[in-house]
C-alpha cells in the first residue's frame, strides 16, 4: 500500500519512519511513504501557500490552487487503477473530522493506502475540500497546528497491522480490536517491585501457571477498565453480542454498589 502525504513540513516524517519496530513495514515499503512538499506547487516567486480569509477573522487560509497541483501530481503519480473515487481515498486530518477509531484503521490497512492531506494555519480553502476530499479525520476533541502529527500516528497504527511487524498475537489483543474492549493490565519482573507504597506484587493468578485462570482474570481486568473508563465501548459490545455469560456476571459484580 502507498501513502503519499501533502504537507508544509516533511521533515517531520523521516525520523519517524526509520525508528522503532514498525520501520519494518516502512523499510519493505509494505506501506509505501511518499512526501510532496506543498510549497514545491507554490505558483509565485515566494512560493506562497497560504493567504488571508474572506470575510475577515484571524490566522491564515491554505489555498486551494497549490492544493490542486499537488493533488494532480499525486494522481499522475500512481497507477491509473489507484486513482478513482473508490481506490484512492483523500483523508484531511482537521478537529472537525470524525474521530479515527481501530476500525478506521483496520480498513485503510487492508486497502491501497490514501492521501494524506497535512493542514496547517487557521484551516484549507473550502473548496479544495469539497471538491477532493473523502474523509475527514481527528485524533480527538483537541486542536494541533497542523495535520502531520495525525498522519504519523495514523501510519503507525497501519504499519503495526502489517504481516511480520508484530506477531499477529499482540495486534489481535489490542484495545479496540477483537472484542472492540479496552485491553487489560500487563506485568513483567520482577515479581515484587519496590515502591514509595512498599513491595507491590504481581497479580497471583499470573504467577500460577494456570491458563484458563489467567485468560478469565485478564478478561474480567479488561471488562473493570472499560466500564469505568468507555462505558459506551460495553454498550456497543452487549449490542453485538460479543458479551458471554461470564462477562454479564462480572460487569454486575462491578455495578454493585460496595457493601458497607
Amino acid at each position: 500500500m502507498r501513502f503519499d502525504i501533502i504537507t508544509l513540513f516533511p521533515e517531520l516524517f523521516a525520523p519517524h519512519l526509520s525508528l522503532g519496530i514498525t520501520r519494518r513495514a516502512f523499510e519493505s515499503r509494505q506501506v509505501d511513504v511518499r512526501l510532496w512538499p506543498l510549497r514545491d506547487f507554490a505558483e509565485d516567486n515566494y512560493r506562497r501557500v497560504d493567504d488571508r480569509p474572506y470575510g475577515g477573522g484571524p490566522g491564515m487560509v491554505m489555498l486551494a490552487e497549490p492544493l490542486q497541483c499537488a493533488l494532480q501530481a499525486v494522481r499522475t503519480d500512481r497507477r491509473p487503477d489507484e486513482c478513482d473515487d473508490a481506490g484512492l481515498p483523500v483523508i484531511h486530518f482537521t478537529p472537525t473530522g470524525a474521530r479515527l477509531t481501530q476500525a478506521h484503521v483496520r480498513q485503510l490497512a487492508g486497502g491501497p493506502g490514501a492521501v494524506l492531506l497535512c493542514g496547517r494555519y487557521e484551516g484549507i480553502d473550502q473548496r479544495f475540500i469539497d471538491q477532493n476530499v473523502t474523509l475527514e479525520l481527528s485524533l480527538g476533541d483537541f486542536v494541533l497546528s497542523g495535520g502531520e502529527l495525525p498522519a504519523l500516528a495514523l501510519l503507525d497504527a497501519v504499519a503495526r497491522l502489517q504481516p511480520g511487524v508484530l506477531t499477529p498475537e499482540s495486534h489481535q489483543q489490542d484495545s479496540f480490536s477483537a472484542d472492540g474492549l479496552l485491553d487489560c493490565p500487563h506485568y513483567s519482573r520482577p515479581e515484587q517491585l519496590a515502591t514509595a507504597a512498599g513491595l507491590q506484587p504481581v497479580p497471583a493468578v499470573l504467577l500460577s501457571g494456570h491458563h484458563a485462570q489467567i485468560e478469565r482474570w485478564r478478561r474480567d481486568q479488561s471488562l473493570r477498565i472499560t466500564a469505568q473508563r468507555r462505558p459506551e465501548l460495553i454498550a456497543a459490545a452487549r449490542v453485538a453480542g460479543r458479551l458471554s455469560q461470564a462477562d454479564e456476571k462480572m460487569l454486575r459484580i462491578l455495578a454493585a454498589p460496595p457493601e458497607v
